[in-house]
C-alpha cells in the first residue's frame, strides 16, 4: 500500500433538466428526447422497442428441486441451518433420530449427517458470491533498526466479496420487483403543490446524477444505480480476545426503502475489514487503511461508473447499467473517517468546532479542498478548516463522488442515542444536582426512574422496572425510553426543558417519517428551531459549557439532505445495525472461535444460498402452502391457519395487503374460564347494567339511522338479550403504518389485551382509539376508551363482536402547550363510570396513556398493573410510536 494515492478532484454542479421535458402524472421521471433511461435492451445492449415483453426465462421444471432432490429436503435444509441454525452435532442427533423412526419403514432421512446438508447447500448454483482477501503493509520510509514500530512490517488481511457481482445479484433478483425504482422521479401532491420525498430515487441526488450520466452520448438509456455503502465496527463477546468486528454493507438506492428494511437481503455483507490497534503514533496510517481497502474493494465498480454494462433485471428485462457512489451509512466517529476530517468538526460544512451552529457556514465540497491543498499547508488545514490533510479519501479514483455529499443522515446514532441519550438525558441529571444538591437529586431521580417503571404497558414497548439507570444501552433502549420520557420530568425541570423535548421528540418522529413533503420539511424546521431556543436554559444555568455539539449540530443538515437522499428512514444505521445480527453476530456464535472469520465468510455463503434458491422456487410457484400440504395435495386446507392473530407477538409485522386503512378481529379462543352468559358476564365486570347497555347496542346495529339519542329514548325500547357468550382475551388490530417496523406492504398487526389476568399476574385492559368523527382530523375524530371485555353473540342468527368500553373525556380543544400531547380523564355518568358496548369495527387500534404525574412524589405502591386506575388525567401518549404520532395530533 502506498501512503498516499493520485489525486483528482470531481465537482457536481450540473442543474436538473427542465420539468417540461418530461411527463408528468404526479411525478417527473429523468428522460431524454432519443432514449428514455432504464430502457429495456437485449443480452448485447441494442434497445428494444417500446413494450418489448423481457427475454423469455429459462423454465425450470416444477419437479426440479436441484441440488435437493424434493421439496422435504430443501425447507429441512433451510429449517436446520438458516432458521434454527442447528449446530453440527446437533443436527447429527437429529438425522439419527429420524433414520432410526423411519428404519421399519425401509426409509432415509432427508440428509445422512451434518456434513452431508452442508455438501448440498455448497452445491446450490445461485446466490453466492466467494469471498476473497488482500493484505495491506505499511510501504513508506521506516526508522532504522531496531526502531522500527511493530506495526510497520504487519500485515493486515481484508476480506470481500466482489462489490460488482453482489449489485448485479441484487438486480436480478425478482423478489424486488414491484419495489424497485428504475429512474429518478420527483413525486407531488395531487395539486402539485408540494414534492413528496420517500425513497430514495425520490431525491434530488439521483436526479443530479442521472443529469451528469446523461451528458455522455454512450450512457443515453441507460439505467442508473447507486451503491449504497455502510460500515461499523461490532462486538460479538466481551468475554473473548479477538471479540470486534468491522463489516461492510452494500445495498442500491433502485430499491425502495421499505425492502431496504424489512431484511429481504437487499442489504448484503461484502467485507470485513481490517481492525488495527488503536495507538497514536500511526493514526494516519489507521486512516489511509480505511480509505484504501474501500478503494480496493471497490474497483471492479469503477469502469462501470464511466462505461455502461448489460445487466439483467428481476423482471427478466436487460438494460444499460451506469453505477454510482452514493450514499454512506455511519455513525459520526465513522463519518470523521470517511470525510478525513478532525474529530468535533462537521464532515458536511465548515462551521467551526467551537462555532458548529453558525449558520453563516459554507458546505464542504471535494472542489474546495483541492483549492486548499494548492494554497495551504497541513497545519493550516488542520487548524483553520478541520482537515486532515495527508489522508486521501477513497472517493478519489471514483467519478463524481464527493464523500461530503454522500455522509448520510443517521438517527439512531446522531440523533436518538448521540443528542438523546448522551446529552439530554444527561443533562436533565446535571441540571438537578447543579440546583437542588446531591441529596435532593438523587432522590428525584428515583421519583423519576419510579415514573418510568409506573408506565402503563403498551403492544410492543419496552418496560423499564428499574428506571433508566442501567450501565449497557442500545438503540432500542434509547428509541423506548424516548416514548415514556416527557411525562417522568415533568415537574422536576422547568417547562423549558420539557418543550425543549417535546420539541426534539417531534423533529425525531418528523424525519422518520415514511412519506415526508415539504409541509413535513417546514415542521422539522419549526421543531428544530423551537428545541434550539428552549435548550439555552442549560447554557444560561451553567449545566453545560457549549452547544457545539456534532450530533446536535447534524440536525440542522436535515432539511437538505431529506431532499437529496429521501426519507432518512432508508438509510438510517439501525439496518446495519440489525443486520449485524444475522451477518455477524449469529454466525460467530455458530462458531467454534477458533479462526471464525472463515468460519463465519462460510455461513454467510451458505445463508446467502438457501435465501436465492428460495426466491427461485417461489418465483416458480414451487412453495405454495406448506410441505404438508404440498405433500397431501390439500393446499387449500391450510389457508385458513395462516393469519391466525392468536400467534402473533405484539407489533408483529404484516405483509399481507393494504387495501383496507386498519381492521380489528377478535382472537379465535374462547376462554372457557370466563363467563358465559350475559348475567355472569355482567357480574364478573361487576356491571349491574350490561343488559340494557347490550339492549342500546343492539337498538343501534338495527337502526342506524336512528336520530335520536339514546339516553332520551325508553329502555323498554331496547331488544332484550340474555343468552350465551363467547368471551376472549384479545383482538388484534391490523392497520397501515409505514413508518414503523411494519411489513413490505406497510402492514401491521398489534394486540389489543383484555384480560382479568395478564400473564398468570395481574390484570390488563388496553386503551384503544375510537373512530368517532372519521371526517375529522387526529384527535377531533377520534375517541379514547378502555377496552374491559371483548365478547361475541349471535342476535336473530347475525353474529355480533363486540367490546364494553369505558369511556375518557378529551380536556380541552387543544394538546397541551408544554408536552403537545392532548389530555384525556375518565368519563361519569352521574357518579358512575361512563360504559357502553360498541362494535370492534369502530376501534382503530391501541392507545397509550401516560399519567399526569404533577410535581408530587408517586407513591411506591403505584406500578405499571394500577396507573390507569391510580391517576386522574392522563396524557394521550403520541411518541408511542410512529403511527401513534401522526394520528394523535
Amino acid at each position: 500500500m502506498q501512503s498516499a494515492l493520485q489525486i483528482s478532484w470531481w465537482t457536481n454542479k450540473t442543474p436538473h433538466c427542465d420539468a417540461s421535458n418530461f411527463e408528468s402524472h404526479g411525478y417527473e421521471c429523468a428522460s431524454d428526447a432519443n432514449e428514455a433511461p432504464a430502457q429495456p435492451c437485449d443480452a448485447s445492449g441494442n434497445f428494444l422497442p417500446l413494450g418489448t415483453p423481457p427475454c423469455s426465462l429459462t423454465e425450470q421444471s416444477p419437479d426440479d428441486w436441484s441440488p435437493f432432490r424434493n421439496r422435504t429436503e430443501f425447507e429441512t435444509a433451510e429449517f436446520l441451518y438458516s432458521r434454527a441454525q442447528m449446530s453440527a452435532p446437533n443436527i447429527n442427533t437429529l438425522l439419527d433420530l429420524w433414520a432410526a423412526s423411519l428404519l421399519k419403514h425401509d426409509d432415509q432421512p432427508p440428509f445422512a449427517d451434518h456434513k452431508d446438508l452442508h455438501k448440498t447447500i455448497d452445491n446450490i448454483p445461485i446466490g453466492g458470491v466467494n469471498w476473497q482477501s488482500f493484505k495491506i503493509q505499511y510501504s513508506g520510509e521506516k526508522p532504522a533498526a531496531p526502531d522500527v514500530p511493530p506495526w510497520m512490517n504487519q500485515q493486515f488481511d481484508v476480506w470481500y466479496r466482489d462489490p460488482r457481482e453482489v449489485t448485479r445479484n441484487i438486480l436480478a433478483n425478482p423478489d424486488y420487483v414491484n419495489e424497485f425504482d428504475y429512474r429518478p422521479f420527483r413525486e407531488y401532491s395531487l395539486d402539485k403543490d408540494e414534492c413528496r420525498y420517500q425513497d430514495f430515487m425520490s431525491g434530488d441526488w439521483a436526479w443530479q446524477q442521472a443529469d451528469i450520466i446523461a451528458t455522455d452520448p454512450d450512457n443515453l438509456g441507460a439505467t442508473f444505480v447507486p451503491i449504497i455503502l455502510g460500515s461499523d465496527k461490532t462486538t460479538v463477546s466481551v468475554g473473548t480476545g479477538n471479540n470486534e468486528y468491522y463489516p461492510l454493507y452494500l445495498s442500491i438506492g433502485n430499491i425502495c426503502n421499505n425492502v431496504r428494511r424489512a431484511h429481504r437481503n437487499a442489504l448484503c455483507l461484502v467485507g470485513f475489514l481490517a481492525i488495527p490497534k488503536k495507538t497514536e503514533e500511526f493514526r494516519n496510517f489507521r486512516r489511509q487503511i480505511f480509505h484504501s481497502s474501500l478503494a480496493k474493494i471497490l474497483e471492479t465498480l469503477k469502469d462501470p461508473m464511466s462505461k455502461p454494462e448489460i445487466a439483467r433485471f428481476g423482471d427478466g428485462h436487460y438494460r444499460r447499467v451506469v453505477y454510482g457512489l452514493g450514499p454512506y451509512i455511519a455513525d459520526y466517529e465513522e463519518q470523521v473517517l470517511l470525510t478525513s476530517i478532525v474529530r468535533n468538526w462537521c464532515p458536511r460544512c465548515l462551521a467551526p468546532r467551537g462555532k458548529l451552529d453558525d449558520d453563516d457556514a459554507l458546505c464542504r465540497c471535494e472542489a474546495h479542498r483541492e483549492a486548499l491543498f494548492e494554497e495551504d499547508t497541513f497545519g493550516v488545514l488542520r487548524r483553520d478548516f478541520g482537515i486532515v490533510g495527508d489522508i486521501v479519501p477513497f472517493t478519489n479514483d471514483f467519478p463524481r463522488a464527493d464523500i461530503h455529499q454522500l455522509i448520510a443522515p443517521d438517527i439512531l446514532h446522531q440523533i436518538v442515542k448521540g443528542c438523546f441519550k448522551d446529552h439530554l438525558v444527561a443533562w436533565v441529571e446535571k441540571y438537578l444536582h447543579r440546583i437542588h444538591g446531591k441529596r435532593e437529586a438523587e432522590r428525584r431521580m428515583d421519583d423519576i426512574d419510579q415514573r418510568l417503571a409506573a408506565a402503563i404497558p403498551f403492544t410492543g414497548l419496552r418496560r423499564f422496572p428499574q428506571g433508566h439507570g442501567f450501565k449497557q444501552w442500545t438503540g432500542d433502549d434509547s428509541k423506548a425510553l424516548m416514548k415514556i420520557y416527557l411525562p417522568a420530568i415533568e415537574g422536576h425541570v422547568p417547562t423549558d426543558v420539557v418543550r425543549m423535548f417535546r420539541a426534539f421528540l417531534e423533529f425525531c418522529y418528523l424525519v422518520r417519517r415514511n412519506v415526508i413533503t415539504e409541509d413535513t420539511i417546514s415542521q422539522i424546521e419549526d421543531a428544530l428551531c423551537r428545541f434550539h431556543h428552549y435548550r439555552a436554559i442549560f447554557l444560561q444555568l451553567g449545566v453545560i459549557p457549549t452547544f457545539s455539539l456534532p450530533r446536535q449540530h447534524s440536525m440542522k443538515h436535515y432539511p437538505d439532505l431529506i431532499r437529496l437522499f429521501g426519507a432518512p428512514n432508508g438509510l438510517c444505521s439501525s439496518m446495519t445495525e440489525n443486520k449485524h445480527i444475522k451477518a455477524v453476530k449469529q454466525p460467530w456464535h455458530r462458531s467454534n472461535r477458533y479462526n471464525a472469520l472463515g468460519q463465519m465468510l462460510v455461513t454467510n455463503q451458505r445463508l446467502d444460498k438457501i435465501a436465492a434458491l428460495r426466491v427461485d422456487f417461489t418465483k416458480c410457484g414451487m412453495l405454495n402452502g406448506t410441505c404438508l400440504s404440498d405433500a397431501l395435495h390439500a393446499e387449500d386446507t391450510i389457508e385458513s391457519n395462516a393469519d391466525d392473530g392468536d400467534r402473533l407477538n405484539d407489533g408483529e409485522i404484516d405483509d399481507g395487503p393494504t387495501e383496507i386503512e386498519a381492521h380489528v378481529q377478535l382472537a379465535r379462543t374462547c376462554q372457557r374460564k370466563r363467563a358465559r352468559t350475559v348475567a355472569a358476564l355482567a357480574i364478573e365486570l361487576s356491571i349491574p347494567h350490561l343488559q340494557e347497555l347490550i339492549g342500546s347496542f343492539l337498538f343501534e346495529q338495527l337502526h342506524p339511522r336512528d336520530p335520536r339519542d339514546h339516553a332520551t329514548i325508553p329502555a323498554d325500547s331496547f331488544p332484550v338479550y340474555d343468552g350465551k357468550v363467547s368471551v376472549v382475551n384479545s383482538a388484534s388490530s391490523r392497520f397501515y403504518a409505514p413508518s414503523d417496523l411494519s411489513g413490505i406492504g406497510g402492514m401491521r398487526r398489534e394486540h389489543i389485551r383484555s384480560c382479568p389476568k395478564w400473564r398468570n399476574a395481574h390484570a390488563r385492559y388496553d386503551c384503544v382509539f375510537i373512530n368517532a368523527r372519521p371526517e375529522l382530523e387526529g384527535m377531533r375524530g377520534l375517541e379514547v376508551a378502555r377496552a374491559l371485555c371483548f365478547f361475541s353473540f349471535k342476535y336473530k342468527w347475525v353474529l355480533y363482536e363486540c367490546a364494553v368500553v369505558r369511556w375518557f373525556n378529551i380536556i380541552g380543544d387543544a394538546p397541551d402547550e408544554d408536552t403537545g400531547m392532548w389530555v384525556v380523564q375518565p368519563s361519569f355518568d352521574g357518579h358512575s363510570p361512563d360504559i357502553s358496548v360498541i362494535h370492534i369495527d369502530a376501534i382503530y387500534r391501541t392507545a397509550h396513556l401516560l399519567p399526569i404525574y404533577g410535581v408530587d412524589f408517586i407513591p411506591r405502591a403505584i406500578n405499571f398493573s394500577n396507573s390507569l386506575d391510580k391517576f386522574r388525567t392522563f396524557y394521550v401518549n403520541k411518541f408511542a410510536d410512529h403511527h401513534a404520532f401522526e394520528i394523535a395530533f
